[in-house]
């Protein structure tokens, strides 16, 4: 009773000393904000306080509360003087300039200084630029004035006038404008910014959002490498997990696990699509990357051989170039392939070509596949070319294995022939396809055992510009006729992997086809690509929105319409008449959600909605989980009643420790979870058992999850040794050989040992840290196509975990249980499962592992 009395008059003492010093602080204080121009410009809004305009304290170094997103990554997304204004009605504005150059001022709003609502970049000045904009506020009136300066084309000030930001006046010239920006020295140098009086509440919040931020970032950088610090007295571990009697069973969505395809890393063309011809339809130009032209990857034989590149009478408008040779003396052309070609022996190639013939005297062309040491390793030759364009199709048996081979074409006259569409591909590949995908890549992704299958994008989907837009007509038909463009990701797509092969890729993997379209705006990172604004470059016209909108429709009735409709014609012309069963879309991606995205989203989306309202539309949250994006993006979605979202994060495995309670805290009324793109990121970008075991817990709390998270897919999926843009990735490749990560076989476990309904249980340690509790996940689950029950098991301790599991509950005794492990150091980059024997009474998990296994029905 003494104990309990003391702590009461010690809560008593503590609440009495908190009123005191809350009724000592003082009712307002003064507010600077500002950007102090560190980084290029890219730190954001910057707050800092007084109490007296003198002395000032900086509210975390370069901590920031607002950053600019516009345009590309690197050269934009700056904030530049900005300046923020508090309205009559408590809304705070801010505005700053994009750079030097476009004549677009940004704006943001917020009620409270930390929940900013998304970004508008408004193009009020085409003919000059944007600097420095003020806000003035016109009382009798109630219009705000935007007043910036410029100096292009010429030296001036003008101003916009509005009323809520969103619609704006005739740009005018105005006198110059004195507004009282003030300078402040606070520790780290002396800044230009406003300032402003407001309630000390005002500035507490702001701390405590710093300090939370703060702590957070101290959490989600926790490394396994600070383990032998942090668990320096840890020992063995022993616990108990026991089936939860009182919590009901919960169903999980067929399509948990996934695969997300993007054209990224050199994914497509030089991957996945078997093609081993580079740059087969000359059409590589200097806009896919700038050192590129016509003529990459191809060279003359020798000096006998001219080549050059013409337009006249193309085969196609789609594919306007091709290659004349001029030869003589038995000389040629070569191709380099992808790093060279790879080749194996006995294996049988189908090489093709468009060509014709411009001399008198008509020749066939010599076809070799040669070793660096100039070996014909096969050859063939076709018949006397005509002089009209015609398709050659031949078989080339290998007599020998080469990675690096070489493709040779020659004439076997004097004389001018054009050549275009050079193709070779594997008769192996994946399912046998003609234009087919390389069947160990393929065979990988399907040994996942993916249940849909997302595709093209990512940031491809929406392209880099309006005119980057990933149109699907264009990459449907004869090959010949498709239409490619540059990618993106610094590269060349010649959808030879198009919207037909996707959907068939899909039915030969058993998986669901998720195309994702844009919502009328490009990528928010674009550049500007001959427009007056990067980023959405305010969207597809809403005149032509009525176009694209019948290209979204039409795709639904390509896969999905019978053979008498226009597009059902067209897939069952490409050999597939029956349906692909098309049940989900993805409109947008990861995009700013703006006023601009959310008038063409809404129009897309009503649409498709109205014809095919059997259609299931998977918006977008956004490429954060959290901020304005991922507000508007749930928002909209709420509104619209959209029935699935796209989440996206890249986070460090520490976030994924200190979050598991993420989708926890969903609405369960609201729209389905998508996690559309997630991975474990360190700072050195490698995939390792730190990162895997990372995206293994978080795989077991959503599966705890199911009912909110119904759809989940790693990304990227492929890259190409030496032609990555993006890391880490799931599976990495060369031209001969297919390399998966730690992460792969984390993803392959979890998709072929997928349940159908999660069973509750609980967890007791004999250590009670939470920091050890929090490094343990668990997720039981019942393949009710089986009847078995599946028991996946992560331990990112560097300690030895003895469970005792109890599943009496289900009528399941103590035995011995065949199970597979992957375990390793916290840097191993190449640990792979293996094969182990567990009791169930004395399951035992290896430090820094990952353990599974299968307990067969009970018969």
């Amino acid at each position: 009773m003494k104990k309990q009395l003391v702590y009461i008059c010690l809560l008593v003492f503590i609440t009495v000393t908190q009123n005191k010093l809350y009724a000592n602080e003082p009712d307002s204080a003064y507010l600077f904000a500002y950007s102090s121009g560190k980084n290029n410009h890219h730190n954001g809004l910057h707050f800092a306080w007084s109490m007296d305009k003198k002395k000032w304290h900086s509210i975390g170094p370069e901590s920031s509360f607002l950053r600019s997103d516009y345009g590309q990554w690197g050269t934009q997304k700056k904030m530049i003087d900005p300046f923020l204004f508090l309205s009559a009605t408590g809304t705070w504005h801010c505005v700053w300039s994009l750079n030097q150059e476009d004549g677009a001022f940004a704006h943001s709003e917020s009620r409270d200084l930390i929940h900013w609502e998304s970004q508008s970049y408004p193009l009020v000045f085409p003919s000059g630029n944007c600097l420095s904009p003020i806000i003035n506020y016109q009382k009798n009136t109630g219009v705000y004035q935007v007043i910036w300066k410029t100096d292009r084309p010429s030296i001036g000030n003008y101003a916009v006038e509005t009323k809520d930001f969103k619609l704006f006046s005739a740009t005018t010239k105005v006198m110059q404008e004195q507004h009282a920006k003030e300078q402040v020295r606070l520790a780290d140098g002396t800044y230009l910014g406003t300032v402003h009086k407001v309630a000390w509440e005002t500035i507490e919040k702001l701390l405590k959002k710093q300090q939370l931020d703060a702590y957070k970032g101290k959490l989600n950088q926790e490394r396994m490498a600070d383990d032998g610090t942090r668990f320096a007295s840890l020992t063995a571990i022993k616990g108990k997990l026991k089936l939860d009697e009182h919590m009901p069973d919960r169903a999980i969505s067929d399509l948990l696990i996934g695969a997300f395809f993007e054209d990224i890393n050199y994914a497509a063309d030089g991957g996945l699509y078997a093609e081993l011809i580079q740059n087969r339809g000359f059409e590589y130009t200097s806009k896919d990357r700038k050192e590129w032209n016509s003529l990459t990857a191809w060279s003359a034989t020798d000096d006998g051989a001219v080549l050059v590149i013409d337009t006249i009478l193309p085969i196609h408008q789609h594919n306007q170039h091709y290659v004349t040779m001029k030869v003589k003396d038995g000389a040629g052309i070569v191709n380099e392939g992808f790093g060279g070609i790879a080749i194996k022996k006995g294996e049988q190639y189908n090489f093709s070509v468009y060509s014709r013939a411009k001399s008198a005297q008509l020749g066939q062309l010599l076809i070799r596949l040669i070793d660096r040491d100039g070996n014909t390793i096969a050859e063939t030759r076709t018949k006397k070319l005509s002089k009209k364009w015609q398709q050659y199709t031949l078989p080339m048996l290998a007599n020998a294995s080469v990675s690096d081979a070489r493709l040779v074409i020659t004439y076997s006259q004097d004389g001018t022939v054009d050549l275009d569409m050079v193709s070779l591909f594997p008769k192996n590949t994946f399912h046998h396809r003609e234009n087919g995908l390389r069947a160990d890549l393929a065979t990988t992704i399907a040994d996942m055992k993916p249940r849909f299958v997302r595709f093209p994008g990512g940031c491809v989907a929406h392209g880099d510009g309006l005119e980057n837009i990933y149109h699907w007509k264009n990459t449907i038909g004869p090959v010949e006729q498709r239409k490619p463009q540059r990618n993106l990701w610094g590269y060349h797509q010649s959808f030879g992997l198009g919207y037909f092969e996707y959907f068939q890729f899909c039915e030969d993997l058993g998986a669901e086809p998720v195309p994702v379209v844009a919502a009328g705006v490009p990528c928010q990172n674009s550049a500007h690509h001959g427009h007056k604004l990067g980023g959405q470059q305010c969207g597809i016209p809403m005149e032509e929105m009525g176009h694209y909108v019948q290209d979204i429709l039409d795709l639904i009735e390509y896969a999905n319409g019978d053979v008498h409709t226009v597009w059902g014609k067209k897939r069952a012309e490409a050999g597939h008449p029956a349906p692909f069963n098309l049940k989900y879309i993805g409109i947008g991606n990861e995009d700013l959600i703006t006023d601009i995205f959310k008038e063409r989203f809404t129009m897309i989306y009503e649409a498709i909605k109205k014809k095919y309202p059997h259609i299931e539309v998977i918006g977008t949250a956004g490429p954060f989980y959290e901020g304005s994006d991922y507000v508007a993006g749930w928002d909209l979605a709420t509104k619209l009643e959209v029935p699935l979202i796209d989440e996206h994060y890249y986070n460090p495995p520490g976030w994924f420790i200190h979050n598991q309670d993420f989708y926890d805290r969903y609405d369960r009324s609201k729209s389905k979870v998508y996690l559309g793109e997630y991975a474990a990121h360190l700072p050195d970008r490698a995939s390792t058992i730190e990162t895997a075991l990372a995206e293994a817990l978080h795989l077991c709390n959503v599966e705890r999850n199911a009912d909110v998270v119904t759809m989940t897919s790693y990304a990227p999926l492929l890259a190409k040794e030496g032609n990555t843009q993006w890391s880490p990735d799931l599976i990495y490749f060369n031209n001969t050989t297919v390399k998966p990560t730690v992460g792969y076989y984390i993803q392959q476990a979890f998709g072929q040992h997928a349940g159908q309904t999660y069973l509750f249980s609980d967890l007791q340690l004999s250590n009670q840290d939470e920091a050890v509790n929090k490094r343990i996940g668990k997720s039981i689950v019942r393949d009710t196509k089986t009847g078995d029950i599946i028991v996946k098991l992560v331990n990112l301790l560097p300690v030895e975990v003895d469970l005792e599991l109890d599943l009496s509950a289900i009528g399941i005794r103590k035995q011995e249980v065949k199970a597979t492990v992957i375990a390793g150091k916290p840097t191993d980059r190449t640990a792979q499962p293996v094969a182990a024997t567990l009791e169930l009474d004395r399951c035992k998990l290896s430090p820094y592992s990952f353990t599974i296994f299968r307990i067969p029905a009970q018969k």
